[in-house]
């Protein structure tokens, strides 16, 4: 195409883009195009070793007008047969989550915002909670290390049920009944330090050690909605499992 005739329609607000054929073909530059400069940070971190369950979560510097176009800035390069869906966190939080577990002990690359990224998967460590069973079940790469006597939550405060992501790891922390709507002074209100609290929703779903219901794991549910373990499963499951471990909560 003529260099005029290119400049003209740059000017008029069309992007002019060669086909594999090498014929022009116009789009309309609705937005401008994402780069690295656009991306604040990309999770998992480059170079980084995570769980075959860990979603890519690339956040920009703004927020995102054309969130198309943000999401074809994202792409899996290797392995080549992944899928997935994107999810919206935020106007400029984007979640690419795999329909299925990453390969284990695997190097996965991708592209957002224009630059290529790595990171490494370990393990396959996989928890599988039975809430009528009242069991949390651990395998590492399908072999299955420790079936463990658990309590769910209680009717009022039933535990979801679906797959998780572990997003966040604590040797100790203070768990407030306050932060899911329960005053302390109601007969259901707590506040507790709890040791070895493994995070898997947002919305304050642990796995984490319970002595005090250690009588009820494995007979009956009777938590505020987390996985209760004996302190010593809680600690070994703590020990064993990382970020973007896959947990999968059954009834």
């Amino acid at each position: 195409m003529a260099g005029a005739v290119r400049r003209a329609l740059a000017a008029a607000g069309i992007v002019v883009a060669a086909t594999a054929a090498g014929v022009p073909t116009s789009v309309a530059a609705t937005a401008p195009a994402v780069t690295a400069g656009s991306v604040a940070s990309v999770q998992p971190v480059n170079a980084s070793t995570v769980g075959v369950a860990h979603p890519i979560i690339v956040t920009f510097t703004r927020p995102v007008a054309d969130r198309a176009a943000a999401e074809r800035s994202i792409r899996v390069t290797s392995p080549t047969d992944m899928t997935g869906r994107f999810e919206w966190r935020s106007d400029n939080v984007v979640e690419w989550k795999p329909d299925r577990f990453w390969p284990a002990h695997s190097r996965i690359t991708l592209m957002a915002g224009g630059q290529k990224r790595t990171f490494g998967t370990g393990s396959t460590v996989l928890g599988v909670g039975s809430i009528s069973n009242h069991t949390f079940t651990v395998s590492i790469d399908g072999v299955i290390m420790r079936q463990m006597p658990t309590s769910f939550g209680k009717p009022r405060f039933a535990t979801p049920v679906g797959s998780f992501t572990v997003l966040e790891k604590y040797k100790s922390i203070v768990m407030d009944s306050r932060t899911i709507g329960i005053p302390l002074e109601d007969p259901e209100g707590y506040k507790l330090t709890v040791a070895d609290a493994v995070r898997i929703t947002w919305g304050g779903v642990y796995v984490h050690s319970a002595p005090w219901s250690v009588g009820s794991q494995g007979y009956a549910n009777v938590s505020h909605g987390c996985i209760n373990l004996s302190p010593n499963n809680a600690l070994w499951y703590f020990n064993q499992v990382g970020i973007g471990d896959p947990v999968v909560i059954n009834w």
